[in-house]
């Protein structure tokens, strides 16, 4: 019994010496956005963790993440062998994971909160009440900015017993990944899409470059409202 448990420890200690050097082999940003949350905030003044992750492997400040608060100041640190720093408050302060909830009986459907979800979390269509999942809201905050009515309010999420699963919180946030990352590819193909269509249209009658026209300005509109969001956002205390 003793031989076997000899055994035993040495092939954990092996696998865990291997996955250490896995690790240290990977590029030094994909390292640092694996224990970036995922939440996609903005608040560190990038477009998403990824961006940020690059960011500090070119030597950008590593205390930025408030959703990540203290303790993935200190994993950065390990990672890029700088100093553990107190968080940056000026970026916000940390808090427990959130939910986001919607009031349907005076959401308007505007689908302005659709546009702002980085993870596309909300459902719902224009004129029709929209829904947060759940299980896929990061707690970004991005969507309560951007509704023009107040309908939507976050709240401290609940602490499951599956949040206590050693890896529950890197496959959740790796699924964040993944969806931010399919929204933002889908979003390119429907720029590139939207511009060939406006090309074509305009290159046909006055007619037409007129509609493009109107479908630049609403899009221009959008945009600013999204902008206007971001701006509420980055000034609450």
């Amino acid at each position: 019994m003793t031989l076997l448990v000899s055994i035993l420890v040495v092939v954990a200690a092996t696998a865990l010496a291997a996955a250490r050097l896995r690790a240290r082999a990977q590029p030094l940003a994909r390292r640092i956005d694996a224990v970036l949350p995922q939440t996609q905030c903005r608040q560190c003044g990038h477009d998403g963790c990824g961006p940020y992750a690059e960011a500090i492997a070119a030597g950008e400040a590593i205390n930025r993440c408030p959703p990540g608060g203290t303790a993935v100041v200190r994993k950065l640190a390990a990672i890029t062998g700088r100093p553990a720093v107190p968080l940056d408050v000026t970026r916000g302060a940390y808090k427990p994971r959130q939910l986001a909830f919607i009031d349907e009986a005076r959401c308007i459907g505007c689908t302005l909160c659709i546009r702002a979800c980085p993870v596309d979390a909300i459902v719902g269509s224009a004129k029709l009440m929209h829904t947060v999942i759940a299980s896929d809201c990061t707690g970004c905050e991005l969507c309560v900015p951007a509704c023009p009515v107040d309908c939507i309010v976050l709240e401290p999420l609940r602490r499951r017993a599956a949040d206590l699963v050693p890896g529950h919180a890197r496959a959740r946030a790796a699924s964040a990944r993944r969806r931010f990352e399919q929204r933002s590819a889908r979003l390119d193909r429907e720029r590139r899409e939207h511009a060939e269509r406006m090309a074509a249209k305009s290159s046909r009658t006055p007619e037409a470059a007129r509609t493009a026209a109107d479908e630049a300005r609403k899009h221009r509109i959008v945009e600013a409202a999204l902008q206007r969001a971001r701006a509420r956002l980055a000034a609450l205390p």
